[in-house]
């Protein structure tokens, strides 16, 4: 979907059209959610401090989240992917893989579902969507973002390499800001770049990702589409009021999140083995910090002294904290091939499109 969020409050507040809005954020605390296309032209983007979206874009309009509106629209647009196929992944609110090799519709050729879809989908919620089409989810995932918003871009195999190898490596879905500074460090700034270099070069620099790195380049990438796509943790976190750096009171803010959390393992008895803690500092630097055990955390009191512990061996080289997050990880289902469900953050930031 193009700027699912922003384009929601658009479509229902006809006042807001044409204007540059975020969705959450507003108060000197927030964080953006979401940002019309007319405010990405002045750089606000999703996770944005609030403050930072406000000195790139003075006229910035700052709009209450309706997350319920969100998930009725979101299954809209989910029961539209089920006309045509049972194989669909969602990756979030208003983004999914479809396979349509084998499709409910008898049509050989995923363009023209592609354009079904979009049509049928802004028939029905009155809003746009674009598409990526081509054999395997890598690809598939870059083109749905080439011709945004409300565009469609077709990569055939026989136009993967090219495609590739002209590629701006940070466009490369997976390939963060951080890999693609040490990516470039290397001399690779074109996925054509990238092809020239081994296998084995590509794992001593990078790791296992550096054998995934090797594959993708060579439009290589045979993960299937899962509708039973596993959730890895299950977790949630908070952004404060005011910066933290007293032991005492980030203990107290901690708490609460460690209740909420282990409730909602208990709910869906589905423990982890792994505890994880979320810091970010108020330059916005982010700390993790986690612990494994033998097996599933399924005790309170071993989950709340384990996260307590972690910050206390970690807050004070944070300095000044604005928020805390803590998560379970290798979960029960997971291991055992059953999906888990994460929690909802204060501030959810998978909406990109």
């Amino acid at each position: 979907m193009d700027a699912f969020y922003a384009s929601v409050e658009q479509r229902d507040h006809p006042e807001l059209r044409g204007q540059p809005i975020a969705v959450g954020g507003g108060s000197l605390r927030g964080v953006v959610a979401a940002a019309s296309y007319e405010a990405r032209k002045y750089g606000v983007r999703s996770a944005m401090p609030s403050v930072t979206a406000k000195r790139l874009c003075p006229n910035l309009i700052f709009v209450k989240h309706r997350f319920e509106v969100y998930r009725e629209v979101s299954q809209q647009i989910r029961d539209i992917f089920f006309d045509y196929t049972d194989l669909v992944e969602p990756l979030s609110l208003d983004e999914a893989y479809l396979d349509i090799t084998e499709n409910k519709k008898s049509l050989n050729s995923g363009t023209l579902i592609a354009e079904e879809i979009r049509k049928r989908i802004f028939e029905t919620t009155n809003l746009t969507a674009s598409a990526g089409v081509s054999y395997c989810k890598f690809l598939a995932k870059i083109a749905s973002d080439i011709n945004k918003p409300n565009g469609i871009k077709v990569i055939t195999p026989e136009e993967a390499i090219p495609f590739l190898e002209t590629l701006k490596i940070e466009k490369f879905h997976g390939i963060g800001k951080v890999t693609t500074k040490r990516m470039h460090k290397f001399g690779i700034y074109t996925g054509g770049d990238l092809k020239k270099r081994s296998e084995i070069e590509l794992f001593q620099r990078f790791g296992k990702a550096g054998r995934h790195y090797y594959k993708i380049v060579r439009g290589i990438d045979d993960r299937a589409v899962n509708p039973n796509r596993i959730r890895k943790s299950l977790g949630a976190e908070r952004t404060f009021g005011e910066d933290l750096d007293k032991w005492e009171d980030l203990k107290a803010r901690l708490d609460p999140i460690i209740d909420a959390v282990f409730e909602s393992l208990k709910e869906k008895d589905n423990f982890g083995r792994t505890i994880n803690l979320k810091i970010k500092n108020s330059d916005f630097q982010i700390f993790t910090r986690s612990k494994t055990f033998n097996s599933e955390v399924r005790d309170l009191a071993i989950f709340r002294q384990t996260a307590l512990e972690l910050l206390e061996e970690n807050y004070e080289a944070a300095g000044k904290i604005r928020l805390l997050g803590v998560a379970a990880s290798n979960l029960m289902r997971e291991n055992f091939g059953e999906g888990g469900i994460q929690l909802e953050f204060d501030f959810p930031i998978d909406e990109e499109g």
